[in-house]
């Protein structure tokens, strides 16, 4: 699979930087077109100050510059949001963990279960981290208890088995977790597995989003926690 990036933001950009460009130009022109005239036709018994006629050169440089500032920033502006782009688009065809909690699980030809990776991470360390298989209905499938475990973030793969140690149906679970520490709950976050399939363009700024399919849908880059 390919994926094209838009190039109509920096097409924009630089058409804007072309007219500014011309338009500080013919600013140039025009005040230097007018100072000119002011010193061919200045008395010579006064002539113009020159501290007046510096401030006006001055004045003239500081607006060139601000110009000259402000495409310098666009361009770096667009250079950013082009490498940002290329390196969504290098994740197309792999595996990450976004935030939420769903595990799909699949059987084999011989039979054996087969899930998707989810990701757990703790705001602080746990004495003791539980996680639970739920099935669309509710109902635990599995439960299992990890122990204590580090702040931070784990990548966990369910064995696909329920409590009573058989293969579980193929389908759609979700993770629930519980941390504590001493009696106090630990915060935690659940990330899921998804494949990147393509990086949308949105809008005229450079944005862009993956797509992660008919599933998981659309997410921004940043949401990506971990790449498998």
């Amino acid at each position: 699979m390919s994926t094209t990036i838009d190039t109509s933001v920096l097409n924009t950009l630089n058409q804007s930087a072309t007219a500014s460009a011309r338009q500080s130009a013919e600013l140039r022109d025009s005040f230097m077109t007018m100072l000119t005239t002011q010193l061919k036709n200045q008395n010579p018994l006064d002539p113009m100050d020159n501290a007046e006629m510096t401030s006006q050169l001055a004045q003239i440089n500081t607006v060139s510059g601000i110009e000259e500032l402000n495409r310098t920033l666009e361009l770096i502006s667009t250079q950013i949001e082009a490498s940002g782009m290329l390196e969504a688009a290098s994740l197309i065809g792999k595996g990450v963990l976004v935030p939420g909690d769903r595990v799909l699980l699949d059987h084999d030809a011989d039979g054996v279960p087969a899930s998707t990776p989810f990701g757990i991470e703790l705001a602080g360390p746990a004495d003791n981290l539980a996680v639970s298989i739920i099935d669309a209905g509710g109902q635990v499938v599995n439960r299992y208890e990890l122990g204590a475990v580090d702040a931070g973030m784990e990548t966990f793969t369910w064995d696909g088995l329920n409590s009573q140690g058989a293969a579980a149906a193929p389908g759609a679970y979700r993770v629930q977790v519980e941390a504590l520490q001493g009696d106090k709950a630990v915060e935690v976050s659940t990330f899921n597995y998804a494949l990147v399939g393509g990086v949308v363009p949105v809008g005229d700024q450079g944005g862009f989003l993956l797509d992660l399919g008919a599933i998981y849908g659309q997410v921004e880059f940043g949401a990506v926690k971990q790449i498998l």
